[in-house]
């Protein structure tokens, strides 16, 4: 079946005892067994839950899986795989990445004795170089958080495999609408799928999904026991969200390209990071990994008779139909300033080596008409002069 269809159906069914044509939201904490261990496949809802199952299900059809697991957080996921590894273990990850993914790997792993090289994997020349023999694990996101980057999962994967390393790549900001990493070689694919997948901003949750048996074996235990776990009120909400992301994702994407073409003309505006654009360093690759561009911008305001940073602040303050708010993905627009935001816990020489200054804007393009987000940014460049 076409992914469209697999959105809405996969895992699917209706609800046997009532015909129920939505899933049923399955709130018990424990299920009853006809005696001790010979239960119908549910014991205790952190181990396992019908309404959990059937998101794992239709997520990990989505991104070509045989497995799929679905957590607490988005962060939830990504502690739960690096928990895999061992003291002594290094990991090698994009040098734009998540906020969060950055503390986890550098604030809670590192002092556990699992070291990290974080590296631009545009360049693939530095990114085997910097293998070691310790080297398990490949950690990045593409594109990248906040700048867009684009990496080439196939390429990265191809080196991995030769060293025999997994690579997990972080698919939040493509979806499985717009690329699907683990057909390029990828071992696993992370979700924070308080995002897209979800889609309406009231959710918090994360989803890994694999074709690896003994990965899947490895999390599954490492769940149970850390209890890393969703509600199924918040599996259903995924799932609910999950029907729509086909039709969701293309408007993302269209009104994010007409966004980031009036960006580039304004004269407000020193640069937009957009894998639309015909400038992109990595644009002959996205047209081949990507489907459409997606519905994340970042672009560089320029300072107004004043510090760009107050120009920054002077500029989110004065929209209206775009919410200042970290997160990203919902049918509403949001906009942030990383630097102060998303990206605080990252040091500040690192966020000026990648170009997350006080002037570097991230948007997360909604469903709204066009025409009114264009009219709403318009405001915000002449308020904030």
């Amino acid at each position: 079946m076409k992914i469209e269809t697999l959105a809405i159906h996969a895992g699917q069914h209706p609800d046997p005892t009532s015909g129920a044509v939505m899933t049923p939201i399955v709130l018990s904490s424990t299920f009853a067994q006809d005696g001790p261990g010979n239960h119908k496949g549910y014991d205790y809802s952190r181990s396992g839950n019908p309404t959990r199952g059937t998101l794992e299900a239709c997520a990990a059809a989505l991104e070509g899986a045989r497995h799929g697991l679905a957590f607490a957080s988005g962060c939830a996921a990504t502690t739960t795989i690096l928990h895999t590894l061992r003291p002594g273990d290094h990991i090698i990850c994009g040098d734009d990445v998540y906020g969060g993914t950055f503390r986890i790997i550098d604030k809670v792993m590192q002092p556990m004795g699992i070291s990290a090289t974080f590296v631009d994997m545009t360049d693939l020349a530095l990114t085997e170089a910097a293998f070691r023999p310790e080297t398990k694990m490949v950690w990045l996101e593409t594109p990248s958080n906040p700048m867009l980057k684009v990496f080439d999962i196939e390429r990265v994967c191809a080196i991995a495999s030769r060293k025999g390393v997994p690579v997990i790549v972080d698919n939040t900001f493509a979806t499985p609408m717009i690329q699907q990493p683990l057909g390029l070689g990828a071992t696993a694919v992370v979700h924070s799928s308080t995002k897209y997948l979800n889609g309406h901003s009231d959710v918090v949750g994360g989803l890994v999904m694999t074709s690896d048996d003994e990965l899947v074996q490895k999390l599954r235990f490492l769940q149970n026991a850390m209890g890393a776990v969703p509600s199924p009120f918040d599996c259903f909400l995924v799932l609910r969200g999950l029907k729509t992301l086909p039709v969701r994702m293309d408007r993302h994407a269209a009104n994010a390209q007409t966004i980031a073409a009036w960006l580039r003309r304004h004269h407000d505006v020193a640069r937009v990071y957009y894998p639309g654009n015909d400038d992109h360093p990595q644009r002959e690759l996205i047209r081949r990994q990507m489907k459409t561009p997606g519905g994340m911008i970042s672009f560089v305001i320029k300072a107004a008779g004043g510090s760009v940073a107050e120009r920054s602040q002077k500029f989110l303050a004065a929209l209206k139909v775009f919410t200042c708010a970290e997160s990203l993905g919902g049918v509403e627009s949001l906009i942030e300033l990383p630097a102060v935001m998303t990206h605080a816990s990252v040091p500040a020489e690192t966020r000026a080596a990648l170009g997350i200054d006080d002037g570097l804007i991230r948007i997360s393009v909604g469903l709204e008409a066009v025409d009114d987000l264009v009219a709403d940014l318009e405001h915000a460049f002449s308020a904030s002069h």
